[in-house]
């Protein structure tokens, strides 16, 4: 199915607003959004509950429902503003939800989607949200027959979903640009590990920063065993990393984050600052995209992480964007008192034939616990 039929079709049918964070199965239609030239406005806000609340205000303003899009692993960050906002016992709030499915079962996935993709329906039917399933074999007749039980369902202040399997959409011209950034990010990151991020205990955020650390760690020395990839659970990198911080005063502790994931949760830089861990060191790689699932812009590319972290209250922020900056950063970083945050500004550049890592998640926990009991 091309992007570009389905866009067409959901704005003749009244969506002028779609609003979503960016999914790998979505890559296309991501593409195609990116690329429309009809008349549709298209938001891309930090996380997927705050999405639906841009889609209920977005309705409250025109009386015309908003598209969601959304990967199957943000239906969590979504329920709270659904439920109690949107629902058909509440405000009654239209809105179509489209939802790349990772981890469908009997499809082979990265075991942080394999129990979010068993309960994907299920999460829909709880939710009162009836649903159709879309794939690659879905034909436009079939397509059209369910975007009128779509809108019907709309039209009585109801919310409806369709599922979209890999593959779903064409290739079609993808959407580029450039950040003007000249670092590249897997540089840095075996920078940060050579400048004291190996004696460290390291938290890594989701997406290919786990996947870059990981593959640098073990080609410069051999082992991961001091790194906890955050596979999951997008933007909860830092609060992993504070709650080590905590029990462990005395270690270095160092968040790798990204900037899409500390957009996610902004919240937690504020709290960190409250706990004043004197051990916490934020490094931000910001590509001011979401590259790992496609290289869409976040659309917040105007946030200086930097100027963020000092104004709620971390001890020392600095912003860098070559790598003579950063290894002079580390460098001298242990005459700081954390929390610190440096943030580093990347390109979009990364590896075609990234790896992912060899071991399972609960293998990988029980080395990175083991690790930090010896020290």
């Amino acid at each position: 199915m091309k992007a570009d039929k389905l866009l067409q079709a959901l704005e003749q049918r009244g969506i002028h607003t779609i609003i979503g964070v960016p999914d790998s199965t979505l890559k296309q239609f991501c593409d195609g959004l990116q690329n429309y030239k009809g008349n549709i406005n298209h938001y891309v806000p930090v996380n997927e509950g705050a999405a639906v609340g841009l889609a209920v205000g977005s309705y409250l303003a025109d009386g015309k429902p908003a598209c969601v899009y959304m990967q199957n692993s943000g239906i969590g960050n979504a329920v709270n503003p659904i439920a109690s906002l949107a629902n058909r016992d509440v405000y009654g709030i239209p809105m179509l939800f489209l939802v790349g499915w990772r981890g469908e079962p009997g499809v082979k996935d990265e075991p942080q989607h394999v129990f979010q993709g068993k309960i994907t329906c299920k999460l829909f039917e709880v939710l009162s949200i009836p649903y159709e399933v879309i794939d690659k074999d879905t034909t436009w007749e079939q397509m059209e027959s369910i975007l009128t039980e779509a809108f019907e369902t709309l039209s009585g202040g109801e919310q409806f979903a369709i599922i979209v399997r890999k593959g779903t959409f064409e290739k079609d011209v993808p959407y580029t640009w450039e950040n003007g950034n000249t670092l590249n990010r897997e540089e840095a990151l075996a920078t940060i590990l050579k400048e004291g991020g190996h004696e460290a205990i390291l938290v890594s955020t989701t997406g290919k920063i786990s996947r870059e650390l990981y593959e640098q760690s073990d080609a410069l020395y051999g082992t991961h065993e001091n790194i906890f990839m955050t596979v999951g659970g997008m933007g909860h990198a830092s609060m992993i990393a504070l709650g080590i911080a905590k029990k462990r005063p005395k270690e270095k502790i160092m968040c790798i984050d990204g900037d899409g994931a500390a957009l996610m949760h902004m919240g937690a830089l504020a709290f960190i600052s409250s706990q004043s861990p004197e051990n916490f060191v934020h490094i931000i790689i910001n590509n001011q995209s979401h590259e790992s699932v496609g290289a869409m812009p976040t659309g917040c590319q105007k946030v200086n992480f930097s100027e963020l972290a000092k104004n709620v209250g971390y001890s020392w922020t600095i912003r860098v964007s070559t790598l003579e900056e950063l290894t002079k950063v580390l460098h001298n970083i242990d005459e700081q008192k954390g929390p610190i945050l440096v943030e580093v500004l990347v390109s979009l550049d990364s590896r075609a034939d990234l790896g992912r890592p060899r071991e399972s998640a609960r293998e990988n926990k029980e080395a990175f616990m083991e690790y930090i009991l010896k020290k």
